[in-house]
Order: C-alpha cells, then structure tokens, then sequence
C-alpha cells in the first residue's frame, strides 16, 4: 500500500466517525427536547451508544452552542437552551 492510499483510507475512516457523532449529536437533541434536562449518566444510557460517542456529540452542540450544561452537586445536568 502506498502511502497516499493510507492517507486515503485514514480520511475516510475519520469522516464516517464524525459523521457518526454527528448523527449522535441529533439523538442527543431530540432526546432533551422529549425528555428535558438530564443527567449525563442518563443522557448516555437513552441515547444507547457509548459513552465516549455521546459524550463527543455533547461537546459538539455545547460548541454550537444548542445546550446548556450545569454542575448540580456531583451531577451534570444537560438541557436545551
């Protein structure tokens, strides 16, 4: 394999991750918008996908700026804006 085809395969299979956590990060909203603000040990086990995944996809609507994440104690809460 040369090594533009690495790179070529390399790319690819980060596009379909970001992807992925995109798509996840539509689960996540439509998920608060059903349920409300949660927990992000709850958000993790309605969306159903690992936590790692979920927890990529928060931090990608916190940047869009699409929820607000609180500290409650030892608890973090998620919620739209």
């Amino acid at each position: 394999m040369s090594f533009q085809e690495g790179v070529a395969m390399s790319s690819a299979g980060s596009g379909s991750c970001i992807a992925h956590i995109g798509e996840t990060a539509g689960v996540v909203w439509r998920i608060l918008a059903e349920k409300g603000p949660l927990s992000l040990s709850k958000l993790v086990k309605a969306v159903g996908e690992p936590r790692d995944t979920v927890m990529q996809a928060v931090g990608w609507l916190a940047r869009e700026d699409k929820i607000n994440i609180e500290d409650e104690g030892r608890t973090r809460m998620v919620s739209l804006r």
